[in-house]
């Protein structure tokens, strides 16, 4: 039984004892049931903008999961600079013969061809063949093994 039908129930017995309107008691009971009815339509109010508040969520959480599939899907695509192991762009070290400053580029700048030295302005050039690196992906050549 809903609260609704719990107060209609109360406001049937009422009638049905014929408490009527004259006494202080009755028009006190007569208050409280009327009360009771109101409270209940309002609870009724409540639940269902609770219930359309939460559909309304539910598509908010589709909307967004659609567009995190999205946002994640290119932020795959982007990845192929990356090393597959950890995740990390591969980065290497650079030594200015100018000023003996050593600077962190990735492969992206190396693939530039040269750039200025942020402490001297120098340029700096690399240069480097795919032909000569020695396999473990730290940029350096077998001849500097040796």
């Amino acid at each position: 039984m809903t609260i609704s039908e719990k107060a209609a129930y109360l406001k049937g017995l009422a009638d049905g004892l014929n408490i009527g309107s004259e006494t202080s008691e009755a028009k006190l009971l007569n208050a409280i049931i009327d009360l009771l009815g109101d409270m209940a339509e309002e609870f009724e109010d409540i639940n269902d903008a609770i219930s359309d508040l939460g559909d309304e969520v539910d598509a908010i959480s589709e909307d967004l999961e659609d567009v995190e599939e999205i946002l994640y899907d290119d932020d795959e695509d982007d990845e192929d600079d990356e090393d597959e192991e950890d995740g990390e762009p591969m980065l290497y070290s650079v030594k200015c013969p100018a000023c003996g400053n050593e600077i962190t580029v990735d492969e992206d700048v190396l693939g530039l061809g040269s750039i200025k030295c942020p402490n001297c302005g120098e340029p700096l050039e690399f240069e480097f063949d795919e032909d000569d690196e020695c396999g473990c992906e730290c940029g350096c050549s077998e001849s500097d093994k040796d």
